[in-house]
C-alpha cells in the first residue's frame, strides 16, 4: 500500500507543479486557502491510492475471471448478454453523464427545443441517459464480436466515424456538441477497468487471439457509439 501511495504522489506531482507555477510566478498571487488545499491533496491521494489498488486486487480480476468462465461455458447468447448488461448497467449509473444529461435538459428548454418544465426536462434527461447506455451496451456487444471473430479494429472504428461524420450533417445544431460529450463520458472510472479486463480476457482465452492486440479496443467503440445515437436521438425529437 505504501508503494501505492508514493505512486499516486508521482502521479499528482506535475498537476501540483504547474499550479504552483502559474499561481506564484505568472499571476504573482498567493495559493487561496493554502490549509484546504493541502488537505484536499492528502484526500487525493489517499482516495486515489485505494482507486487504483482496488482496481487491482477487485474490479481487474473479476472481469478476466468472467471472460475466462464465459469463454469456457461456449454460449455466445450468455457472452453477448454479459456484454451488453455490462456496458448499459455501469453506464446508465455513471455521474458524469447523469451531470450532463441534466445540463443539456436545461439547455434544451431554455433554447425552446423541449417545453420549459420540469417534467419535460426530467423525460429529456432520462432519455438520453437511456440512448447512451444503449449504445455502450450495444458497443462493447460489437467489440466482442470483433474479439470472437477477429475482425479489423481499424475498418470498424473508421467505419463508425463516417457514419459519425455524416449524421453530423444532418442532426440538429443543438445536439451535436452534446453528443460529442457524450462519447467522453461514457469512459468511467468503473466501466474502462471492467471493460478493458472483459477484452483481454476474453482474448487471453480463445485460441489464436493475442491480448495485446485483440483484448483492446472495446473502450473505443464505448465513445464512438453514443455519438450517433444521440444525434439519432436529438433528430427523432
Amino acid at each position: 500500500m505504501a508503494k501505492s501511495m508514493l505512486e499516486s504522489v508521482r502521479d499528482l506531482l506535475p498537476i501540483i507543479l504547474v499550479i504552483a507555477f502559474f499561481q506564484l510566478l505568472i499571476l504573482r498571487q498567493p495559493i487561496p486557502d493554502l490549509s484546504g488545499l493541502l488537505f484536499g491533496t492528502v484526500l487525493v491521494v489517499l482516495g486515489l491510492t485505494l482507486f487504483i489498488h482496488g482496481l487491482k486486487i477487485g474490479l481487474f480480476p473479476i472481469g478476466e475471471s468472467m471472460a475466462h468462465d464465459f469463454s469456457r461455458k461456449g454460449s455466445l447468447f450468455w457472452l453477448l448478454a454479459f456484454a451488453f448488461a455490462l456496458g448499459f448497467g455501469t453506464t446508465v449509473a455513471e455521474p458524469a453523464l447523469i451531470a450532463v444529461a441534466d445540463e443539456a435538459s436545461k439547455v434544451a428548454a431554455t433554447g425552446g427545443m423541449i417545453t420549459d418544465t420540469s417534467e419535460s426536462r426530467r423525460s429529456y434527461a432520462y432519455g438520453l441517459r437511456m440512448t447512451v447506455a444503449l449504445s455502450v451496451g450495444l458497443a462493447i456487444v460489437i467489440g466482442v464480436l470483433r474479439i470472437i471473430k477477429g475482425w479489423p479494429i481499424q475498418y470498424l472504428i473508421i467505419g463508425g466515424y463516417i457514419g459519425v461524420i455524416l449524421m453530423t450533417f444532418f442532426a440538429p445544431p443543438e445536439i451535436i456538441g452534446i453528443a460529442y460529450d457524450s462519447g467522453g463520458v461514457t469512459t468511467s472510472t468503473i466501466t474502462v477497468p471492467l471493460v478493458a479486463a472483459l477484452g483481454v480476457g476474453l482474448a487471453s482465452s480463445i485460441r489464436g487471439r493475442n491480448p495485446l492486440t485483440d483484448g483492446f479496443g472495446l473502450i473505443a467503440f464505448a465513445s464512438l457509439t453514443p455519438m450517433i445515437f444521440v444525434m439519432g436521438y436529438g433528430m427523432i425529437l
